[in-house]
């Protein structure tokens, strides 16, 4: 597939390369940051370490990233979306709608604030894991927004139920809400182990808090 798409990106005047996944895992983890920054998006095929090369380059860059896939599954589409693409296209696609697709995602990320900050705490509302002092702070989805919620409610109050709805949904009866507290046991210890400190306060019967002072 690279050879094929390094051929096609340059009849439409764009400079490409392509690499076998081995070699694109230690490239974008080993690259000058300016040779990192130059690049405008990446485009990932299929194989075994498809689902493993979007964290790596998120932890260089904010760079659109876009899955090529001919697995017409919605598992296999979400599974690609759950591991930190930005977009899915199908086989075959033309060079012209992969360049318009990255275009798109940039002038969305230019154009959005998309972030909230409290402490050294910053979550963001496109996706993507949150930072702790400028650090990628990985956390499963489910924890990831529990986080997002707390940061978005900072200094203020908020119950088990109100959580669980923001996380779940309100119409969703096939989970129990109990689930919220093995969630945030679990984020509590990561920012403990990360802060050395708890910042969640919580109260029986009145809720969950994050502040910073």
């Amino acid at each position: 597939m690279k050879d094929g798409y390094t051929s096609l990106f340059g009849r439409e005047g764009i400079p490409s390369t392509g690499f076998d996944p081995a070699e694109f895992g230690e490239w974008v983890n080993t690259a000058a940051d300016s040779d990192i920054a130059a690049v405008e998006a990446f485009l990932l095929g299929q194989g075994d370490c498809t689902h493993e090369l979007p964290r790596a380059i998120r932890d260089r860059t904010q760079a659109p990233v876009i899955a090529v896939s001919d697995q017409p599954s919605l598992e296999a589409t979400l599974a690609l979306f759950d591991c930190g693409v930005d977009d899915v296209v199908r086989k075959p696609v033309h060079p012209r709608e992969i360049l318009a697709r990255a275009a798109a995602i940039r002038r969305r990320l230019k154009a959005i604030a998309n972030f909230t900050e409290i402490g050294p705490i910053r979550v963001f509302s496109d996706g993507r894991d949150p930072e702790i002092s400028g650090e990628v702070f990985p956390l499963p989805r489910r924890e990831r927004r529990i986080l997002e919620y707390l940061v978005v409610n900072r200094g203020r109050r908020v119950s088990k139920t109100q959580i669980f709805n923001a996380i779940y949904g309100i119409f969703d009866e096939e989970v129990e809400e109990n689930v919220v507290e093995s969630h945030i046991s679990k984020l509590r210890k990561k920012l403990r182990k990360k802060l050395g400190f708890d910042p969640v306060d919580s109260k029986r019967f009145l809720g969950y808090c994050i502040d910073w002072s």
